[in-house]
This record gives C-alpha cells, sequence and structure tokens, in this order.
C-alpha cells in the first residue's frame, strides 16, 4: 500500500495535496503519513501471527514526538539508547515496562 503517491502530476499525501500544506505550513517542513506508519507496523505484527512479541520502536530512527505517539497509540515499545530517548518515549505514552534499553 502507498500512501505517497502522484495523482495529476502532484505529490499527495493520504490522499492531500503536499503543495497544499507547503502552503499552510511554509516550507521545508517533514511530512509524515500516520497510516502508511499504521499499515506496516500491522504488517510487521501480523507476519508474528499469535506469537506473544513486543514490537519495538527505535526512538533513535526518528525523535518527533508525534510519530513515537503514533506507535505508542498502535501499541509499541520503545528501543532506547539514551535517557533523552526514553524521557520521549514516556512522554508518547509508552509504559515504562514496554521501554527497551539497548545501549552499549
Amino acid at each position: 500500500m502507498n500512501f505517497f503517491e502522484y495523482r495529476d502530476g502532484e505529490m499527495t499525501v493520504e490522499n492531500v495535496k503536499v503543495a497544499d500544506i507547503a502552503k499552510q505550513v511554509g516550507t521545508p517542513f517533514y511530512l509524515y503519513s500516520s497510516a502508511s506508519l499504521a499499515y506496516q507496523y500491522n504488517q510487521f505484527k501480523e507476519a508474528f501471527g499469535d506469537l506473544d512479541v513486543l514490537i519495538c520502536y527505535a526512538v533513535k530512527a526518528n525523535t518527533n514526538q508525534s510519530v513515537i505517539k503514533s506507535f505508542a497509540e498502535m501499541g509499541s515499545g520503545a528501543d532506547v539508547v539514551s535517557e533523552g530517548e526514553m524521557r520521549r518515549a514516556l512522554l508518547a505514552g509508552i509504559p515504562a515496562k514496554k521501554i527497551v534499553y539497548s545501549g552499549v
């Protein structure tokens, strides 16, 4: 499933024109698709079937609070390597029991 695509020559995300978003918020900006994040998360989760697993989002990959919160709302845990990342995960609503510290 692709949530970013060209339609009539214009880039869209979740059926919204990126140009319209740029006009509203200014540029440069970062644009994420919560539908795409959820789709990919659920694909990964379904691959484990009925196994009792904890899927953890690597906070290092993207520390955007809204992204972390999206994963928290899906039931994800967090993989963190610093106190700052741990604080971000907790602030986003990931319970401490679902946070894995993997520092060196």
